[in-house]
């Protein structure tokens, strides 16, 4: 498994997640959902790329 993927991909559910709770208490409740579901999907959803 090659680590730098995972790591990218856990940087980035990391951002969104950050992201999403600062966009939520400035009040943008759309665009802190659309960034809760970005992190929730990232990571979910095995990659290709990481699994080879």
């Amino acid at each position: 498994m090659n680590n730098s993927k995972v790591l990218y991909r856990d940087i980035a559910t990391g951002t969104f997640f950050l992201v999403g709770i600062f966009s939520f208490m400035s009040g943008a409740f759309v665009l802190s959902t659309l960034l809760f579901g970005m992190a929730f999907l990232s990571s979910n959803i095995s990659f290709l790329a990481v699994t080879k």
